[in-house]
């Protein structure tokens, strides 16, 4: 079952995704995106239903109008919805994934060299509990 909300799942110890997530939710006044970490049941599940792997994340996903967006397709989606200027990057979807992908995978695989990671997944804050599933 995918959630009936656009929401954004991503690797719950990453760094790196950990700083994505928080850049969104600074730059999503209209609160358009959900949260859930893939470590997560409702993440497992929707790897599950979708043939995705169930422990190695190599990307985010993002579940919108009832259909699933993975690396840079979901990236370029979910900045499209940002404020500032932002958006513009989702132009960039002109370009074939067949070209942009690579370079998500580039990072993909480094993003714990250069990020590091945690020992376990992020808790939202009180105050933005109700932003993740």
């Amino acid at each position: 079952m995918l959630p009936s909300s656009p929401t954004i799942l991503f690797d719950g110890v990453c760094n790196l995704c950990n700083g994505f997530v928080q850049f969104v939710i600074n730059n999503d006044p209209k609160e358009y995106f959900k949260f859930a970490s893939l470590q997560s049941e409702i993440g497992q599940e929707v790897l599950r239903t979708h043939g995705f792997p169930t422990e190695q994340f190599k990307s985010v996903l993002l579940v919108e109008n009832g259909k699933v967006f993975t690396r840079s397709t979901a990236a370029l989606r979910i900045v499209r919805h940002l404020k500032g200027g932002w958006s513009w990057l989702y132009t960039l979807m002109l370009v074939p994934a067949f070209l942009r992908d690579p370079l998500y995978d580039w990072v993909s695989r480094n993003r714990y060299k250069w990020f590091g990671q945690q020992e376990s997944c992020m808790l939202p804050t009180p105050a933005l509990k109700a932003r993740f599933l």
